[in-house]
């Protein structure tokens, strides 16, 4: 066995987004496109010798051949040590738990998250550094600079080592190390929740349903839900990971999860519900016939956390994204802590996360987590309310519900327009950035304009400086209009408009959050002309 070097070219457009490079895998398939991306990402890195690396990924097509490959070239690269899940597989909360238990140099993660698989889907990689968290935008601009001027990169001539069976083997110098992948993630839940209260309450009859959506959280949930927890066969339903997760889109939200939604909202319904996506880092929480928002549902697990072992000191701190709901800000006041607005990314809540500022974090598009990792944790989250449901022994509209009385209802949806022309999506953002300087003080409706910006951001930690983040649109009331263009797409542009009105008032909290949010809407309409501009008549999603 040897290192070969070959000669390669650049690939245009291999600039890593929020959530590290997405691609079609028709793109990945080209000769030499995932290697030169690998390289980048090791030249980047430096000296790699000695170094343990981590690599695991949610299954999807083309997940088992780049897994080999990259293990070839790490072997080239000088690595010591690889930990791959066996069958490839790690969920991203799972490589975040590896890297940092084992004192890994860090880890490439082999996923598209919530978008579609298959041999026509999609495709991702990113690298996490040594704390299990995504690389920060320094580091991935360094990546993308390298992709441009690459000439060679290393591999070894060796076959890829097989990855079914838990073991370790030499490989050209290097050890590989296939690991079970649900173990060391398992044992971590099993220190931060009171698993014996939440085995108690499958015991009592409590009823769930789990929708794995074909994807990589189903060995987890099998694993944790059914064997550790006992709850009964059959909680788990599409538990089974699929290459193109069974021609479905594993997004954990009301409108690709509608398997799980007719259930909860029919008749006799489990007692809960939830689903995680395609690497399992996402979360969707349903009670009976009540579909709970990623913002309440990270502002009622923090009003709530001392419940569960592994915060019962209290949160340092709660972070939101800018488009997530102010909900979580409300707790954060009555519990005489910190919060924090960030840009978009999970990479933006690390430093606050490494520096103890912040314990739960928490984004609108269905991503909740804490400190115990680096990224954002679908089962985890999951996890948190069985363990509320079983210290409370209330069900979960009723906890809902009394969360609104005490802190006020954020009525929030957000509008995807999806595989949009470019030209015009740009145009509008453009558009609406000339506009906000003149709306502080303007009438809209029945609302005043408090505060209209493009959103910036200074990290509180290291104070780097991030703008161009969305347009954000405050009103007196504290209502909201937010206008984003997204990038973990890999088509067109996908144009996120997201809207919030606070209701104190409980006599008002059961209305349709649709309705409630419609005069915002016509606002936002009014303001962007974003119909037109797209096409669209209507948003392709609303959560």
């Amino acid at each position: 066995m040897s290192i070969l070097t070959v000669a390669t070219v650049p690939f245009a457009g291999q600039r890593p987004g929020t959530s590290g490079l997405r691609k079609k895998v028709t793109e990945f398939l080209q000769p030499g496109y995932l290697e030169n991306f690998v390289e980048a990402i090791f030249n980047t890195l430096g000296d790699c010798r000695g170094k343990t690396l981590v690599v695991g990924g949610d299954g999807r097509y083309f997940n088992r051949t780049a897994t080999g490959i990259i293990v070839r070239m790490a072997a080239a690269h000088g690595f010591a040590r690889v930990l791959v899940g066996q069958n490839g597989i790690l969920s991203t909360p799972a490589v975040s738990c590896v890297i940092r238990k084992h004192g890994a140099f860090g880890g490439l993660i082999l996923s598209a998250s919530h978008n579609p698989g298959g041999p026509d889907g999609d495709f991702g990689i990113k690298y996490n550094g040594d704390n299990g968290g995504p690389a920060p935008e320094k580091f991935t601009d360094a990546v993308y600079a390298a992709t441009g001027t690459l000439a060679q990169y290393r591999i070894s001539d060796a076959a890829a080592p097989a990855l079914d069976a838990i073991g370790s083997t030499q490989f050209d110098g290097m050890q590989v190390e296939v690991i079970d992948s649900v173990a060391d993630y398992a044992a971590l839940m099993g220190e931060l929740f009171d698993f014996p209260a939440i085995a108690r309450l499958f015991a009592s009859g409590f009823t769930m349903r789990y929708d794995g959506m074909h994807a990589v959280g189903g060995p987890y949930a099998h694993a944790i839900f059914e064997s550790m927890l006992g709850a009964p066969a059959g909680t788990v339903i599409n538990g089974t990971p699929l290459e193109d997760f069974g021609g479905h889109h594993p997004d954990p939200n009301p409108v690709s999860a509608a398997e799980l939604i007719d259930i909860m909202f029919g008749a006799d319904a489990p007692d809960f519900g939830a689903a995680s996506d395609g690497d399992a880092d996402r979360n969707m929480i349903v009670g009976r016939a009540l579909a709970v928002t990623p913002s309440d549902s990270l502002a009622i697990l923090a009003a709530n956390a001392t419940i569960a072992p592994g915060y019962r000191d209290g949160l340092r701190g709660i972070a939101r994204s800018m488009p997530t709901s102010t909900a979580a800000d409300r707790v954060a006041r009555a519990l005489g802590i910190p919060s924090y607005e960030t840009p978009t990314g999970w990479k933006y809540f690390g430093n606050l996360l490494d520096a103890g500022m912040a314990t739960l974090c928490g984004e609108e598009s269905y991503g909740t987590g804490s400190n115990h990792i680096r990224e954002k944790d679908g089962i985890w989250a999951i996890l948190f309310w069985l363990n509320l449901l079983a210290a409370t022994n209330k069900p979960v509209d009723t906890i809902v519900r009394e969360h609104w009385a005490r802190f006020g209802r954020n009525y929030y949806s957000r509008h995807d327009y999806e595989a949009v022309e470019v030209a015009p999506a740009e145009a509008m953002m453009a558009q609406l950035r000339e506009r906000v300087a003149t709306l502080a003080g303007t009438q809209l409706g029945s609302f005043t304009v408090a505060l209209a910006d493009d959103f910036a951001y200074t990290d509180p930690v290291d104070h780097a400086l991030a703008t161009g983040q969305g347009i954000r649109i405050v009103m007196t009331d504290g209502s909201r209009i937010v206008f984003r263009l997204s990038g973990t797409g890999t088509e067109g542009a996908t144009v996120r408009l997201y809207l919030e009105q606070y209701e104190a008032d409980p006599a008002r909290h059961e209305r349709d959050p649709q309705q409630a949010l419609a005069p915002l809407a016509a606002i936002a309409e009014q303001l962007s002309q974003l119909q037109s501009r797209t096409g669209r008549s209507t948003p392709t999603v609303i959560t």
